[in-house]
């Protein structure tokens, strides 16, 4: 390859590495399965129009399955283009709600005056009480 073949190509790989799109083509599976069935499906589609010597308008129009495999293709490429469309979103809330929590139960965990003071609070203070039998040893 000569150096003005390989430069474009290393041009044409950093601009594509760039692009947003192509990174969420790379990063999410999901929108590489929508792809790469409503590819699929519009072969199948094609192929049933052209394929069946009525002509493909008439395929189009009146064949069944062919319309379904259309239907299919156009559902596909909506949901992956939904989800080109929405980043993914990052929950800083969700982390930090999550990180309070872990924390929490750390120091009920380790404190035993932060398990007293939680436990008055939900069941209301402790009664201190002494238990002293009534009834004798012997019986009488």
């Amino acid at each position: 390859m000569s150096k003005t073949k390989a430069a474009r190509a290393t041009d044409i790989y950093e601009t594509a590495r760039e692009n947003p799109y192509v990174q969420r083509l790379i990063e999410d599976e999901d929108l590489r399965d929508n792809l790469r069935e409503a590819f699929e499906s519009a072969k199948n589609a094609y192929s049933r129009a052209t394929g069946n010597g009525k002509g493909a308008v008439k395929a189009v129009t009146t064949d069944k399955k062919v319309q379904k495999e259309m239907r299919k293709t156009a559902e596909l490429l909506q949901e992956a283009n939904d989800r080109l469309q929405k980043p993914k979103r990052k929950s800083r809330l969700g982390k930090l709600l999550l990180l309070a929590l872990v924390g929490a139960v750390v120091a009920l965990v380790l404190s035993e005056g932060a398990r007293k003071t939680v436990l008055d609070t939900l069941f209301g203070a402790e009664e201190e009480f002494e238990y002293s039998s009534t009834t004798s040893i012997n019986g009488s």
